[in-house]
């Protein structure tokens, strides 16, 4: 019997530390776990394509880039951009401290927005050569209003959204809640599609993902994602969940894999969950034996964000739905940005 074929994307948030500790640097950040990198070697041999998505700290400095540059040249990835719009410039936050315990996107006006994106975007071209077109929102802080902007500033890959996620009102995060978990699609803007790669959750009980929908209630619905639902993030997982949640996806009718976690949780002490060097090799060697298992048990062919929009994009869905931050309502005359 021939194997079932599914696409995986492995990406990573390169960014500075100090995030899994509510406390948000609005200026200068350490950005020492870079040099961790190396650490994804034996993925990449694997066949891994990594995208790395690097915010605004990490571009900025010299020697975290130079880290980036040598693995780079070592194996097949993609460079992306990661908006952590506390620290990127323009600034907006005056707090009288360094520091915020709350970073809602929802408070940014499209101006401020478009004018960090824009920061991110240019220096990363300044960096590789090339603007990127691929795209992750800061703690998965997406929002409805903020589609066009991306595909106004020659973005045509997302990958911020994170179904069965949700903040109970807008400052607590967006509306995620019924983005599709089982493909890929493309978001009509009024500039340009933009295409979204999901990262790959499936509820445990879709009965009671929908009841909790019917009902309305926010609060409880919020919640769903910390006792409901399994997603491809290996640092809060066991190696069985992870298993669990590819079978239980694919069987569902998914045949594209999002994986992520972020660079700084391959630096000990960079995560609570890992605090030292044992434990992070503990970590890596069971995103290889994932990797393994994925590979034996179906015909897996990597790739990097743009990668997949570049092979997926002709073939998937347009989707357009209001009331939620997943998509935005498509206008009637698509317009291109170009």
């Amino acid at each position: 019997m021939s194997k079932k074929h599914v696409f995986l994307c492995l990406s990573l948030d390169v960014e500075e530390e100090g995030l899994f500790r509510s406390s948000y640097a609005l200026d200068t950040a350490p950005v020492s776990n870079l040099q961790h990198l190396r650490r994804l070697r034996p993925l990449c041999e694997l066949g891994a394509q990594p995208t790395l998505f690097c915010a605004y700290p990490v571009l900025k400095d010299d020697t975290a880039w130079r880290y980036i540059e040598e693995f780079a040249g070592e194996h097949t990835l993609e460079i992306g951009a990661h908006m952590h719009h506390w620290n990127t410039p323009p600034g907006q936050y005056k707090t009288g401290t360094d520091h915020v315990s709350s970073v809602p996107a929802s408070l940014l006006g499209d101006d401020v927005f478009s004018a960090k994106l824009e920061s991110i975007l240019s220096l990363c071209r300044e960096r590789t050569g090339r603007r990127p077109v691929s795209f992750r929102m800061g703690r998965w802080d997406l929002h409805a209003g903020h589609w066009p902007l991306l595909a106004k500033a020659g973005l045509t890959c997302d990958a911020s959204v994170r179904p069965l996620h949700m903040g109970s009102t807008p400052l607590q995060g967006p509306d995620h809640y019924t983005a599709p978990q089982t493909t890929p699609y493309t978001v009509s803007t009024g500039y340009g599609p933009v295409f979204e790669v999901p990262l790959t959750v499936t509820s445990l009980s879709p009965l009671i993902s929908r009841s909790l929908q019917k009902l309305g209630n926010k609060k409880a619905a919020s919640s769903l994602q910390h006792w409901g639902a399994l997603a491809l993030l290996p640092v809060y997982h066991p190696l069985w969940a992870m298993k669990a949640v590819t079978s239980l996806s694919i069987a569902r009718g998914n045949d594209v894999l999002s994986l992520t976690w972020h660079s700084s949780e391959m630096m000990p002490g960079g995560n609570p969950h890992m605090p030292d060097d044992k434990s992070i090799d503990a970590f890596m060697a069971k995103c290889h034996a994932y990797l393994a298992w994925l590979m034996d048990t179906y015909d897996v062919t990597f790739a990097t964000m743009d990668g997949l929009r570049q092979i997926k994009q002709a073939s998937c869905p347009v989707l357009n739905k209001t009331g939620c931050d997943w998509t935005c309502p498509a206008p009637q005359n698509e317009q291109s940005h170009q």
